[in-house]
């Protein structure tokens, strides 16, 4: 019997969840309590800093199929992550979707200052991951 309590005591042990990290170590968002920001074209979640004042920011930014941005720039280089999806790349100033280069899941792609650019979904939702140094603007080509 004592066997039986102990088996079942350190069965307990094994299927009890873990701990919740001490946010005084580290912080950790779960999914599901991540704040997005609905847009039309894409929802935002900014998970650190703010992109409106110098330093660093990380923003999600979930692209909905079928849109893309029109040729713009930044003027600082932007790290990016595909994180789920799809995300198409077009670059200079003339908008042509039709040309613009697929980046999948697990690609890593680097926006550099000053650029014109485009990007967006085709056919499903993408997920980014965009790290940069603020403030970030956009500048709409002409």
């Amino acid at each position: 019997m004592k066997l039986l309590t102990l088996l079942l005591a350190c069965a307990a042990l094994f299927a009890a969840e873990p701990a919740f990290p001490d946010p005084a170590i580290m912080k950790v968002t779960l999914p599901d309590k991540i704040n997005w920001q609905k847009g039309v074209a894409s929802d935002t979640a900014l998970l650190q800093g703010d992109p409106s004042k110098p330093g660093l920011y990380m923003q999600l930014t979930r692209w909905h199929a079928g849109n893309t941005s029109r040729p713009h720039m930044h003027p600082n280089a932007r790290y990016i992550t595909v994180i789920s999806g799809t995300w198409w790349l077009g670059w200079g100033p003339n908008y042509d979707p039709a040309s613009m280069y697929p980046a999948k899941a697990g690609t890593y792609v680097v926006h550099e200052a000053n650029q014109l650019h485009y990007d967006g979904a085709k056919d499903e939702d993408c997920v980014i991951l965009i790290v940069g140094i603020g403030p970030a603007t956009s500048v709409q080509a002409r």
